[in-house]
């Protein structure tokens, strides 16, 4: 085992000084060299170890050399990370000569002997590089969170782009369906998964320990996450289940309520809170399977169940109202800014049939720039089969809720047995699926 350990000692200080030894110096001990390597800069350090890496290399060596690599992007500062993308973008893409001799032949001769070829010289050579990184000890964690570093680089530097389609294209064959456990949530998890479920928790923020005991140890309460293998207790997105007898309108009473009820006597169950926790795993979908398989445990579990929604927020409804054509959305807005509808039952009562009226257009007619619903929550519930059931004015009465939605939320059916037509809708026609509620708003 030591042989591969000094090897890669070698090959790591040859790429670091070697450049540097212009001219005869004394022979230095393999240990002296491999110190100075150490101390080298964290960005030269990992751009040598990506070197080395992509070149002729053991397999016991190369997962002491992906340690060292993350071990030295760890320690780059904002700049650096931006560097190194542009290095990864611009030295590590794909060979166009090889390229060109590739489709050649393929053009010659169009068959699978001559596509395998082409496949491999268009991928860039930073998805092998990545590849290798993935062999050190928790790899796949500090290659998500680097994602995330790059994520928000492109806001800045948008040509770093090409990048995010190499991680994007990895993590959605690494997070497969097949690789995932769910694993339910209660009071009796670990100590590290209840904290992670605490810190994750954005849709409806938690205030302490006594908030997370109440949303996870009542009988009408329960909690589903899925797990990876390679994350270890790194919940990848948890959704939290209300089970209620009725589809609830507000999401104080879910998040306040005094006493639980017996989960037997329920006939609903209630997803008021999903949550992606990795935004370097952005872009792959986990939340449709993990609710079709929460709809599956939960009807097997408590067959009295015969009702599965969501209370979901509606998080550009307040942009969207402050700048639609409508002229009734600017006259709503203005009477929102004014009126004492928060504190005032007979205001809201009032208003509500405006703020309705312009919700369901809202989430039915309109679209982003491409095309899809604009409100992110709705294209997530829609693209995964449910229905756009019901409106509710005013729901959550949170600072974080005025201020996106004016205090409006919507719930989504998921009927099991419209789940996958509305879906295929969804999809090729981009057909919004509605409920009896909302019809109601839209023929008024």
């Amino acid at each position: 085992m030591a042989r591969p350990k000094l090897a890669f000692l070698n090959d790591f200080v040859q790429a670091i000084v070697g450049n540097d030894r212009k001219e005869r110096q004394p022979r230095i001990t393999e240990e002296a060299a491999a110190r100075t390597a150490l101390a080298r800069p964290a960005a030269e350090r990992l751009a040598a170890a990506c070197d080395v890496l992509m070149g002729r290399i053991g397999d016991a060596a190369r997962v002491a050399v992906a340690e060292q690599a993350l071990a030295a992007y760890a320690d780059l500062n904002a700049e650096e990370r931006h560097q190194f993308f542009i290095l990864l973008r611009d030295r590590f893409g794909a060979d166009p000569e090889k390229i060109r001799q590739a489709y050649a032949a393929y053009d010659a001769d169009p068959s699978a002997s001559t596509l395998v070829p082409l496949f491999d010289a268009v991928e860039p050579t930073r998805q092998s590089l990545l590849r290798r990184l993935n062999t050190a000890r928790g790899a796949t964690l500090k290659l998500v969170h680097m994602r995330a570093d790059l994520l928000a680089a492109i806001r800045h530097d948008p040509a770093l782009a090409p990048l995010d389609t190499d991680f994007e294209h990895l993590f959605r064959s690494w997070f497969n369906r097949g690789f995932l456990r769910i694993e339910r949530i209660d009071w009796s998890s670990g100590a590290d998964v209840l904290e992670k479920i605490m810190a994750y928790e954005s849709v409806h923020p938690m205030q302490g320990w006594q908030d997370l005991r109440r949303r996870l140890d009542p009988a009408d309460r329960r909690c589903y996450a899925f797990f990876h293998p390679a994350t270890g207790n790194e919940p990848l997105i948890f959704v939290e289940v209300a089970l209620t007898r009725q589809t609830p309108a507000e999401i104080a009473p879910i998040l306040n309520a005094p006493r639980a009820e017996p989960a037997e006597e329920a006939d609903t169950a209630v997803f008021y809170s999903i949550n992606n926790t990795l935004g370097g795993l952005k872009g792959v979908s986990f939340g449709n399977f993990l609710i079709k398989q929460v709809v599956a445990e939960l009807a097997a579990e408590l067959p009295s169940l015969r009702t599965f929604v969501t209370l979901s927020p509606a998080p550009g409804f307040a942009n969207w109202l402050a700048s639609a054509e409508d002229p009734r959305a600017a006259e709503l807005e203005e009477d929102l800014a004014k009126a004492a509808w928060t504190s005032d039952p007979e205001a809201a009562a009032q208003l509500r049939p405006r703020v309705e009226a312009l919700a369901a257009t809202y989430f039915t007619e309109a679209k982003g720039k491409s095309g899809a619903p604009r409100d992110p929550v709705a294209r997530f519930h829609l693209g995964n089969g449910a229905a756009a059931w019901r409106v509710n004015w005013p729901a959550d009465l949170s600072e974080g809720a005025i201020q996106r939605a004016h205090g409006l939320m919507i719930n989504y059916l998921y009927e099991p047995g419209a789940i996958e037509s509305q879906h295929e809708a969804f999809v090729r026609d981009g057909t919004v699926a509605t409920g009896e509620p909302l019809d109601a708003v839209l023929a008024r």
